[in-house]
């Protein structure tokens, strides 16, 4: 989970520390990075890479997390809606109920808990439920979603994902003239907006994406 972000132009003061002392803010959370660092996915969806279908029921989701943390995770990125290419989006709604009794549930784990979603209104929700990370796969690119971030009383983490279109249609002969270019440019964007918001550069992971 890098946070010195370097795609190009001038960098922010705060990534010029050494790597024994660069930290992600999550929140109450400090992660160090001196080391690589673990991230456990529960997916609370049926239609999952993995794990789709397994964790439906929060009994299961639960021990799955608290096992997740007794293996040695870092931080738990908690999911409602599948964003594999082609998933099927979920009602917003549902997501949240899904989302509401696990996160709640896990808040005092001692880690910090991520929250995989596009909608802001979920973000703020997730947010005041305890989650101190928001993992969001279209980049931030709602204005919406940046506000739930800059706004948070507490200073949550962002990871912010490249995708060219939608989870449905990511994979339908994605093109680039130059990848790295195109999508360096892309993140670069979206790290000065949430900068320009005032989210903090210890504070943002990037995510190249598929």
């Amino acid at each position: 989970m890098p946070t010195d972000i370097s795609l190009g132009g001038e960098q922010p003061t705060a990534t010029a520390r050494p790597d024994d002392d660069r930290v992600l803010v999550c929140g109450r959370h400090r992660l160090v990075l001196s080391r690589p660092l673990v991230m456990g996915i529960l997916n609370l969806t049926s239609d999952s890479f993995s794990d789709g279908g397994r964790y439906l029921d929060a009994a299961s989701a639960l021990a799955a997390a608290r096992q997740m943390v007794a293996d040695g995770a870092d931080i738990l990125d908690i999911g409602a809606e599948s964003t594999r290419p082609g998933a099927e989006p979920v009602d917003e709604s549902l997501e949240w109920q899904r989302l509401e009794p696990i996160v709640s549930a896990l808040a005092p784990i001692g880690v910090p808990l991520s929250v995989d979603s596009r909608r802001a209104s979920v973000m703020r929700r997730a947010v005041a439920a305890g989650a101190s990370m928001l993992n969001d796969v279209s980049g931030f690119a709602d204005p919406a979603a940046i506000a739930v971030a800059a706004e948070a009383a507490d200073p949550v983490a962002v990871c912010v994902m490249h995708m060219q279109g939608e989870p449905q249609t990511m994979q339908r002969t994605p093109h680039y003239d130059d990848v790295v270019a195109e999508v360096g440019a892309w993140l670069s964007g979206r790290r000065d907006a949430l900068l320009a918001a005032g989210v903090s550069a210890d504070r943002i992971c990037i995510d190249p994406g598929f």
